[in-house]
């Protein structure tokens, strides 16, 4: 029956709580609220449990507590009423429970120890405070005590005892001197947890009068001293002398040398103790081992670990420290001391014990007549804890009955509560090692709703967020809330709501359509109340231009954008941020209205840029990030080790990359030996190598540095290494670039490229010059000199090979043996001059000379080539002289022929032959006259038209500039021109050559006619002009027309003509200077000689002409192509056939280089061959 009752009782438990869970009320903290409703006491401040107070000062025993109405105070001292009313010493503080003792006016503080508890209380119940025991503290002094010297030998352990007072609480304890310096202590002396100091062994300097323990009371701040005490270390020497003196001479006796001992623990003693701690407090276990040399001490835990991160060592870890213990830090901890000589262990047996502590503390509770509820006080601790419930301070056993309330172990369950069931309770849950108390009151009320929220309250959110609207309220019984929109809107309901038990609507996403007036309706039993509320809805704020990432150079400037978009009605603020934090307080930051620049970028600006815009409602962030880049730092700490005679090995700590990666590192090397002060390019390696094994060279004295490279650039050079000099040795290599070459006919200059310091490979570098001629079996001629870069040998024959080398020596000897070059001495000019020079004349323009070679010998010299003199002597048309100018024509080698371009035709011309060395021109062969045949000739000079008539033009002529030959004749062709500009019938007519004017009749009137005009040789007709006029149309119309051309309006019409044209060509002459440059081929043709044409290698031919044995005419209507360039298969002659000029050279492969050197007269221009309309102008200048 019992258990069937106790079953029943643990349901209707689970049910009450759960009952408790949903209806207690929460009173809202509203100080208008809380000053009107009823509440029980509660105790807010008091003094400690374990209050210890200065006995020179006021005791002032702490009791505050609230409620409504406010409680009143009364004490209890030693479980005993307090009347304080009966001791003048004792008085109140007005409004307070606290206790202020006066003993500064005589009394005295061990008058009042005792055990103190405070009740607050008024009409809705009592609530008490803790056992409060208030002790004096004490200070005491030592004993007085005589202290014998102690006298200790020499590695002997000690122990000097403090033992200090007994104080409240108790005092610190450090060791200090007579000159109040704290005395030094190590892993050998140390200070134990109870005071004393410990020496593991003794030493002579450990010999002092001084050693003084002081106890330091902190509650009083005061400080006892204990006697000096002095210790005296004997050591083996002096102990020998007192031996020494106090026995015969026939005694060996002596004291025995400092004796080596395994450690043996001074403190704590035995194998094993116990150690109880508390659970949350600080486990302190101490052990000091003595022995020789000094133990060392180490801690574990059997069958565990030591706790991570809560265990510390102190004292040279003779202490281990393990802070808020628990009951999982039983267990068995072992100390070991150990030495060179063996170890000794001891094993204490921690135990941790628990004061109570809560799992639940007892909650304050608010019911509405009728409702139930429940208190819960439960606690732990080792042992368990006893449960024992208290009523308004009263033990509930024996306090009023009550029933709704019903006790239930560590639970009090209230049923169907009426406003006199308003109490406080307590809870107290103790074991041996302490208690606690707590209050918690049952306060029944009966009140109407209120609305605590303000009214007309205005709720501004940003669009797409939440909207909280606020109804806070009170009451008892608890109120139900609902919600309206508008003035006469219906209660709202429906997924698009969410309602808070705090009265809270919850709109999850509020848009435009949100925006209104909203109504809270609270109602109970007891009323009914209601509060309006407005609702705003804002457009959010947006960041349209983001701050991008940016890489910058040290001291270059940067810009961040941070442009936004926001409500009208808001005002955003912008902050800037560096890595979350304020920006630096410097003037490079300039902060714009939309944008951060950051002037001469440095290193610390590196890191990420925040631009936050707040409004009253939202917020806004972007970031980016500026990465700082610069050449990197240089690299540090340069060591060489691995030193051998032809390599070392280099290793270096790269320095700061500066956020831009290294690529490769350069190593430098130089020579303190020959060329202090300059460095030279050893090495590079990549990025990530830091160590580079390097060759070296002998008698060399080394300094390295590295240079690091990144993308940005190079890094300044590291601080060089240390020096390292080579041994010397034997040279590797030979100088290079040896030749030999005579300056004079009857010497030999042997140069050559010298070595360099570092190749020289020894002191006294030299070098070995030998020679011998070339196909001669003599010996060979050497000279040692020293370190130079030529020598001369002279009485050589003219121009001889030699066989030539150059060897390297110093101190230590000679280099391998070096390799041969032939060399010859010098030249001197050719003897004599190229015989049979023939010259064939290809055409008019062109001939071809031929010669024979001299023979070797008499070049005495590198044969250059051949060079060819020729000019023109006279033209054979003119029979007219004119200063004589030569023309050269260089040809390379052994060449036996050569072409000559660029004649004139009909001219008589000389040439002469002459062969070339290094040293210069031989004699010239005999002069040798040719003449070249007739040409074409040039156009007209000039073609004039003038004397117009109805029927008639006067035609005038000069003769061409270059006839080219004897004129035959003069064609004019000529035709006449319509309006639409088609050309009429040609009419052709031969005029002879002595002619210079024509007059042209039975023309057609007011016509226009176009003239081609040229004249002719025997060869043929050369290039005409053109030229067009009009005949007039009567006597009548030419009157009217030369009035028109006198009037002042056409001539200023003309004249704005003529500018524009002038304008015209002005902007095209500019456009086309700013045309570039144009090909070579095409210059060349725009100047060459119109009879000159392409000329084939394999037959020596020219375009359309024939070999040299048959001249053929030119092919009727032969031109160069318009675009003046010469397709390929017509010009894939050879240049070198040609020759050089005075200024030409060859080049490696012995083609032609240059252009003639001769000069040419100017032609005259070719007349108009435009066939355009003329302008009325040309018109009118045609009656001039």
């Amino acid at each position: 029956m019992m258990k069937k009752k106790s079953t029943s009782a643990s349901k209707a438990s689970l049910v009450l709580f759960l009952c408790q869970m949903i209806s207690a009320l929460d009173v809202p903290l509203d100080s208008k609220l809380l000053e009107e409703l009823s509440q029980p006491p509660t105790i807010t401040q008091q003094s400690p449990k374990d209050y210890i107070i200065d006995p020179r000062e006021n005791i002032v025993i702490q009791c505050e507590a609230k409620g409504k109405p406010p409680p009143s105070f009364s004490w209890t001292r030693n479980g005993t009423h307090f009347d304080i009313d009966k001791d003048a010493l004792v008085t109140m503080k007005p409004n307070s429970g606290t206790l202020v003792i006066n003993i500064m006016n005589g009394g005295k503080a061990e008058a009042y120890e005792g055990v103190y508890q405070c009740t607050a209380r008024n009409e809705r119940g009592a609530a008490i405070s803790n056992n409060i025991v208030i002790r004096p503290s004490r200070s005491p002094l030592w004993t007085k005590e005589r202290l014998e010297p102690n006298q200790v030998r020499e590695g002997d352990s000690l122990v000097l005892h403090c033992r200090p007072p007994v104080g409240l609480p108790p005092p610190i304890i450090f060791w200090m001197d007579n000159a109040f310096q704290r005395l030094p202590q190590s892993e050998r002396v140390s200070q134990g947890l109870n005071g004393d100091l410990y020496f593991s062994n003794v030493q002579p300097e450990d010999t002092r009068e001084d050693y003084i323990c002081y106890a330091r009371f902190n509650h009083t701040q005061t400080i006892q001293q204990k006697q000096p005490i002095s210790v005296k270390v004997l050591s083996v020497d002096s102990l020998n002398d007192t031996i020494a003196a106090n026995l015969s001479d026939t005694d060996i006796y002596g004291a025995k040398p400092v004796k080596e001992r395994q450690p043996v623990l001074l403190t704590p003693t035995g194998s094993t103790s116990n150690k109880v701690e508390l659970r949350g407090n600080v486990l302190l276990l101490e052990c000091i081992a003595a022995g020789l040399p000094t133990p060392v001490i180490r801690w574990i835990k059997e069958g565990g670990e030591l706790p991570v991160n809560r265990t510390f060592f102190e004292n040279f870890k003779k202490t281990l420290k393990i802070i808020d213990v628990s009951e999982a830090d039983s267990g068995n901890y072992k100390c070991i001391a150990r030495n060179i000589l063996g170890s000794t262990h001891h094993v204490i047996s921690v135990t941790v014990k628990a004061a109570p502590y809560w799992i639940t503390a007892p909650r304050n509770l608010v019911l509405s007549p009728g409702e139930d509820g429940m208190l819960i006080c439960r606690a732990n601790g080792n042992p368990k804890p006893h449960i024992s419930w208290l009523s308004n301070g009263v033990p509930i056993a024996i306090a009023p009955e009550d029933p709704s309330r019903k006790v239930d172990g560590d639970t009090i369950i209230f049923s169907d509560v009426q406003e006199r069931s308003s109490a406080v309770y307590q809870c107290n849950a103790s074991n041996e090692y302490g208690y606690l108390l707590a209050n918690a009151f049952v306060n029944v009320l009966a009140e109407p709703p209120r609305i605590l929220t303000p009214a007309n309250k205005l709720y501004q959110v940003i669009a797409n967020n939440p909207a909280l609207l606020d109804c806070a309220y009170f009451g008892s019984p608890k109120p139900e809330i609902e919600w309206f929109k508008g003035v006469k809107g219906s209660i709202l309901s429906g997924s698009e709501y969410v309602f808070h038990e705090n009265g809270t609507l919850e709109i999850p996403v509020a848009q435009k359509d949100s925006v209104g007036t909203y109504t809270c309706v609270a109602r109970n039993e007891l009323g009914k109340i209601q509060n309006e509320v407005q609702l705003q809805v804002k457009d959010p704020t947006m960041i349209i231009k983001q701050p991008e990432y940016k890489v910058i150079q040290r001291a270059g400037q940067v810009s961040f954008e941070c442009t936004i978009k926001h409500d009208p009605t808001l005002i955003p603020t912008i902050i800037w941020l560096k890595d979350n934090g304020e920006l630096p307080d410097d003037e490079r930051f300039l902060v714009g209205k939309d944008n951060l620049t950051i002037m001469n970028v440095t290193d610390k600006d590196d890191g990420t840029y925040t631009c936050v815009i707040n409004t009253t409602l939202d917020s806004v962030s972007a970031s980016a990030v500026l990465t700082v880049v610069a050449r990197p730092n240089p690299p540090f700490d340069l060591e060489l080790t691995g030193q051998l005679e032809r390599s070392i090995e280099l290793s270096w700590i790269p320095g700061d990359e500066n956020n831009s990666p290294i690529t490769n590192f350069v190593i430098e090397y130089e020579d303190g030996l020959h060329e202090p002060g300059v460095w030279h390019y050893q090495t590079e390696v990549p990025g990530t190598q830091t160590t580079v094994q390097l060759k070296l060279s002998p008698y060399v004295n080394y300094s390295f540095r590295v240079i690091a490279v990144n993308e940005i650039g190079r890094s300044q050079p590291s601080e060089p290494s240390e020096q390292y000099l080579t041994k010397a040795a034997n040279p590797d290599e030979n100088p290079s670039n040896v030749q030999g070459i005579g300056s004079e006919p009857d010497n030999l200059v042997i140069t050559w490229e010298s070595l360099k310091g570092f190749q020289s490979n020894g002191p006294g570098l030299q070098y070995k010059v030998s020679w011998r001629q070339k196909d001669f079996d003599d010996e060979w001629t050497s000279v040692i000199v020293a370190n130079v870069s030529k020598y001369i040998v002279s009485g050589t024959p003219t121009f001889v090979p030699y066989e030539i080398k150059v060897q390297a020596l110093n101190d230590l000897g000679y280099a391998p043996e070096p390799s041969e070059v032939i060399g010859h001495s010098g030249e001197d000019l050719p003897m004599v001059a190229p015989g049979n020079v023939q010259v064939h004349v290809l055409n008019s323009t062109l001939a071809k000379v031929h010669w024979d070679p001299v023979p070797l010998k008499t070049v005495r010299g590198h044969l250059q080539g051949y060079k060819v003199y020729y000019w023109k002597v006279q033209s054979l048309s003119r029979r007219s002289r004119r200063h004589v100018e030569k023309k050269i024509l260089t040809f390379r080698g052994n060449k036996t022929f050569g072409m000559l371009p660029g004649l004139e035709p009909y001219s008589s011309y000389k040439l002469n032959v002459r062969v070339v060395n290094g040293k210069g021109e031989g004699p010239a062969s005999p002069d040798k006259v040719f003449r070249t045949p007739e040409g074409v000739p040039s156009s007209p000079s000039f073609l004039k038209i003038t004397d117009p008539t109805l029927d008639s033009l006067t035609l005038e002529w000069g003769s061409p500039t270059h006839p080219n030959g004897i004129l035959t004749s003069y064609i004019l062709k000529f035709q006449p021109i319509n309006n639409t500009h088609e050309l009429g019938p040609l009419v052709e007519i031969r005029i002879p050559a002595n002619e210079s004017s024509l007059i042209l009749k039975n023309l057609n009137y007011s016509t226009r006619y176009k003239f081609y005009f040229n004249a002719q040789t025997s060869v043929g007709s050369g290039s005409q002009i053109t030229e067009e006029a009009v005949t007039i149309m009567d006597e009548a119309m030419a009157s009217r027309q030369v009035d028109i051309a006198t009037q002042g309006w056409f001539i200023g019409l003309m004249c704005a003509v003529a500018l524009l044209i002038l304008i015209l060509l002005i902007v095209c002459f500019i456009r086309r200077n700013k045309g570039g440059k144009y090909p070579v081929k095409e210059k060349e043709d725009a100047h060459a000689d119109p009879e000159i044409q392409p000329m084939k290698e394999d037959d020596g031919t020219f375009g359309e002409y024939s070999d040299a044995e048959d001249h053929k005419p030119l092919k009727k209507g032969s031109r160069t192509p318009s675009d003046r360039t010469v397709k390929k298969e017509d010009s894939d002659d050879s240049l070198v056939d040609y020759g050089e000029g005075v200024n030409g050279q060859f080049n490696e492969d012995g083609s032609f280089i240059g252009q003639y050197s001769g000069k040419k007269e100017k032609e005259p221009a070719e007349g108009n061959e435009s066939s355009e309309a003329p302008s009325p102008v040309n018109a009118m200048n045609s009656f001039v």
